[in-house]
C-alpha cells in the first residue's frame, strides 16, 4: 500500500500517516522495556541497573544505522513526490549497499571494544559482569536493527505506514513472551533478556525484508538501478552522513550522561533506568510524529507544494503542543506509581530519585515536542544540515550544564535533571530563528 501525502486534508494526512508510526515505535520500546520489567521484578536492582546503561548503550549503537536509514527515507520521499520512481530505485540500491557495509563494520568494532566501552561509561563494579553479560548477547541483533530500519523508511517514504507496524507488533509480542520464557522459566538472566530482544529484532528484520521484496515488486530495483552514479551516491551520502551524525550526537550527548549518572552509584543508575523508559516512552508519540512530518514535508517539498508545506507546519505544531501539555500534565500525576511498575515499592530511594528525574523533565514536553519538529523540517526540505546544528545546541547545552552543576554538593543530580530541558528550549530557539528565513528562501 502507497500513500500520496501532497494531496488531501493536510491534518488528516499527517495523522492517518503518524498514526501507524507512533504505534510501531510504540511497540519498539517495548523491546526493552519487556526487558527491563522482567529484570526488575526477577533479577534485582543490580540487573535492573545493567539492563538501563546498556539500553543507552545500544540506544546510541543504533541510531547510527537509524539515522543513516532516516536520512536516506527523506531522499526516497522526495523521489516520489516527483514521481521519479528510476532515479528512487537508484538511491535505494546506493542505500543499502551504503549503509549495510558500516553496520558490519560498526558491529565487528563493538565486539572488539566491548571491555573499553564499558569502562568508559564508569560502570560500577557490582553491575560490570551482569552488563558485560548483557551486552554481548544484545550486540548480535545490530545487523537486524539496520535490515528493519532500512525497509521501515523505505516503506514510509512511499506513504505504506502500516507494514513496518505489523511486523514491530509481531516482534513485541515474540519479545515479551520470550523474557519470560527465558527469564523467569529458564532461568537464564540477564543472556536469557538479551536473547528474547535479538530473536525478535530477526523476526521484524527478516520478515519486512521479504515483505518489501515479494510484496511490493514496485519498488524491487533492477540490474540498471544497482548502477548508481556517482550524483546519487553523494546524494545519499550527504542525507545520510547529516542524518546519522545529528542522532549520533544526540545520543552521544546521552551516554556521556549515562556516564555521569553512572558515577552517582546503582540506586541514580537503577532510577535513571526506570524513569528514562517512562520519559522516552511519554514523549515518543511526539518523537515519531515528527518523522512522519519528516516525509509529508519531503513528498510535499519534492512535489513543489510550498503552500501545503506551510500549512503542515502550523498545523503540525498545534497537534505536538496540544499532546505534549497533555502528557506533561500526566506524567506530573503519575511519576510515583510509573516507577513502581519497575521497582519493588520497598526500594523507596530508587523510586523518589525517579519520580524528581520524571517531574522535572515531563513539565517540559513541548519542548522536546518542537524540537522534534524542526528537525522533521529541515530534513524534509533538504537542509539534513540544520538539523544536526540545532541537535549540537540541544545536547551541548545539556552536557555542559550536566557536568558544571552536578559536582556542587547542594545541587548533584538535579544538576542534571535540570540541563535537559534547557538544552531543548535552547535549541528551539534557534530553530525559530532561522525557519523563517527556511520558508522565505522557498518563495525566492
Amino acid at each position: 500500500m502507497k500513500k500520496d501525502l501532497t494531496q488531501g486534508s493536510v491534518t488528516k494526512t499527517m495523522l492517518l500517516f503518524a498514526g501507524p508510526m507512533i504505534l510501531g515505535n510504540l511497540l519498539q520500546q517495548c523491546y526493552n522495556i519487556a526487558d527491563t520489567l522482567i529484570v526488575g521484578r526477577f533479577l534485582g536492582a543490580n540487573a535492573l541497573a545493567a539492563v538501563g546503561s546498556a539500553y543507552t548503550l545500544m540506544t546510541f549503537l543504533t541510531s547510527v544505522i537509524i539515522g543513516l536509514c532516516m536520512g536516506s527515507g527523506a531522499v526516497f520521499s522526495v523521489y516520489f513526490g516527483k514521481k521519479d520512481m528510476e532515479q528512487m530505485k537508484r538511491s535505494m540500491c546506493a542505500s543499502f549497499l551504503f549503509i549495510a557495509v558500516i553496520s558490519l563494520i560498526m558491529n565487528g568494532a563493538v565486539f572488539l571494544g566491548i571491555h573499553m566501552i564499558l569502562r568508559l561509561l564508569q560502570v560500577p563494579q557490582e553491575v560490570y559482569r551482569v552488563m558485560f553479560e548483557y551486552v554481548w548477547v544484545i550486540f548480535f541483533g545490530i545487523f537486524f536493527v539496520f535490515l528493519y530500519n532500512y525497509f521501515a523508511f523505505l516503506l514510509r517514504a512511499v506513504g505504506n505506514s502500516l507494514a513496518p507496524l505489523c511486523f514491530l507488533g509481531c516482534a513485541a509480542v515474540l519479545n515479551i513472551v520470550l523474557d519470560l520464557v527465558f527469564v523467569v522459566s529458564f532461568s537464564w538472566g540477564v543472556k536469557g533478556a538479551a536473547l528474547a530482544t535479538v530473536l525478535s529484532q530477526a523476526m521484524s528484520g527478516l520478515g519486512i525484508g521479504l515483505y518489501a521484496w515479494f510484496g511490493m515488486p514496485e519498488l524491487r530495483p533492477g540490474i540498471v538501478q544497482l548502477r548508481c552514479g556517482r550524483r546519487t551516491v553523494l546524494e545519499i551520502v550527504r542525507h545520510s552522513a547529516a542524518a546519522c551524525i545529528q542522532q549520533s550526537v544526540m545520543n552521544f550527548g546521552i551516554l556521556m550522561i549515562q556516564g555521569l549518572v553512572n558515577s552517582f552509584g546503582t540506586v541514580v543508575m537503577a532510577a535513571f533506568a526506570a524513569a528514562v523508559k517512562i520519559d522516552s516512552f511519554a514523549y515518543m508519540p511526539a518523537q515519531e510524529f515528527g518523522n512522519a512530518f519528516s516525509l509529508f514535508i519531503s513528498q510535499n517539498h519534492g512535489a513543489g507544494k510550498g503552500d501545503r508545506v506551510k500549512r503542515g507546519m502550523k498545523r503540525a505544531a498545534q497537534v505536538s503542543m496540544s499532546f505534549c501539555a497533555f502528557i506533561s500534565v500526566l506524567i506530573f500525576v503519575l511519576a510515583p506509581k510509573l516507577m513502581l511498575l519497575f521497582v519493588d515499592a520497598k526500594e523507596s530511594e530508587i523510586i523518589r530519585t525517579g519520580v524528581g528525574y520524571l517531574r522535572v523533565e515531563g513539565a517540559f514536553y513541548c519542548g522536546i515536542g518542537l524540537l522534534f519538529l524542526l528537525y522533521g523540517f529541515y530534513r524534509g526540505i533538504e537542509k539534513p544540515e540544520m538539523s544536526l546544528v540545532l541537535t549540537i545546541i540541544s545536547l551541548g547545552t545539556r552536557v555542559a550544564l550536566a557536568y558544571l552543576l552536578a559536582p556542587v554538593p547542594k545541587i548533584g543530580v538535579w544538576g542534571i535533571w535540570w540541563a535537559i530541558p534547557a538544552g531543548w528550549f535552547l535549541a528551539d530557539l534557534a530553530g525559530a530563528a532561522f525557519i523563517r528565513g527556511s520558508m522565505n528562501g522557498r518563495e525566492a
